[in-house]
């Protein structure tokens, strides 16, 4: 695991954020995060030891209540931040993520992966790009794709790099967390199924995403994005309520302390509520699931550099908090 940021003050929007802690060596356990840094445990604030945060987004509705009245309640028993190791926020069921939702993202990645034989120059094919994402717009044609949970890892956790993955990217995400199932619910109604939102950094190796042995299958999302730990997340869910504009975020990925990605919320094309209506129209979105929204442009392959062993990986979206997680190379006997 490696060394923590620094604590912003405060650390999230909102008055209370949930999590999954652990003391050094301990089960893990489901808490409340105060801004300020404390952390509470709900198992014995809610009176059940074996409660984990998937239970909590099982009964959302019921618990966000005593959540509010918890955060309120100044005299409950409370542990430094610094104290404890934080994990991943949620152990979903589902993640569904999002492909080619950043309109300048996609275009970027159009021009890059160029293929075998295509000599036309960059310009065209950026404008080639640029018009397929604005069709994909008119037509209200959002593309979705099922990861994982297995690849999910917490915010500050180590990554390892496969020695398969020739080219290992970064691609930081906002994503929503499911709070009630959903199935084939519209768009106007989709927010309402948002318990909260979070942070993930969705890695892909680059080399791996097209079958070039079988072009007319396309992506191989399982072998591309899918390696253990993959997924880092968190570090903390914060409540929706506590969000007042979650298509106008601001997602800034800094590698080795150079920023790569900095861009709103605002570039996706199709925003969460699309997504989270889209992704139910097939199936049902239950509590805890992940649905990732997309990735902004600024992703290693438009900056020709790629993860290596010693990376360290700085995200951060506004009132989410931030995750710093490094890349270790895969040992290999």
């Amino acid at each position: 695991m490696f060394v923590k940021p620094e604590p912003a003050s405060p650390l999230f929007a909102g008055p209370f954020a949930l999590a999954t802690l652990s003391v050094p060596d301990g089960p893990q356990f489901p808490a409340l995060v105060t801004p300020d840094g404390f952390a509470v445990d709900l198992r014995h604030a809610l009176g059940d030891e074996q409660l984990t945060s998937l239970d909590i987004l099982d009964r959302w509705e019921k618990a966000l209540p005593q959540l509010r009245a918890l955060a309120s309640v100044g005299a409950l028993p409370r542990t430094p931040l610094a104290d404890l190791r934080v994990h991943a926020p949620i152990a979903p069921r589902q993640v569904f993520q999002s492909g080619a939702n950043y309109r300048q993202h996609v275009i970027d990645l159009h021009v890059a992966h160029r293929a075998p034989g295509d000599d036309r120059p960059d310009a065209e094919r950026r404008a080639e790009a640029a018009e397929l994402m604005d069709r994909r717009a008119q037509e209200d044609l959002p593309y979705v794709f099922i990861g994982l949970p297995s690849a999910i890892t917490g915010p500050y956790d180590d990554v390892a790099l496969p020695a398969w993955a020739e080219k290992p990217d970064w691609e930081l995400e906002l994503a929503a967390v499911i709070g009630r199932p959903a199935h084939r619910v519209s768009v106007e109604e989709a927010l309402g199924y948002v318990a909260g939102y979070t942070i993930a950094n969705d890695l892909t190796d680059r080399a791996t995403v097209f079958r070039r042995d079988m072009p007319q299958i396309g992506t191989d999302w399982l072998r591309s994005k899918n390696a253990p730990g993959f997924t880092p997340l968190g570090p903390w869910i914060i409540p929706a309520e506590s969000i007042a504009h979650p298509d106008d975020l601001r997602i800034t990925l800094k590698l080795n302390g150079e920023t790569m990605q900095d861009e709103s919320t605002k570039d996706m094309i199709f925003n969460v509520a699309r997504m989270v209506s889209y992704a139910s129209q097939s199936a049902q979105l239950l509590p805890g699931d992940l649905v990732l929204t997309g990735s902004p442009a600024g992703n290693g392959m438009h900056w020709g550099r790629l993860l290596r062993d010693g990376d360290v990986m700085d995200g951060s979206i506004t009132g989410l908090g931030a995750q710093r997680t490094r890349c270790v190379a895969e040992v290999t006997s």
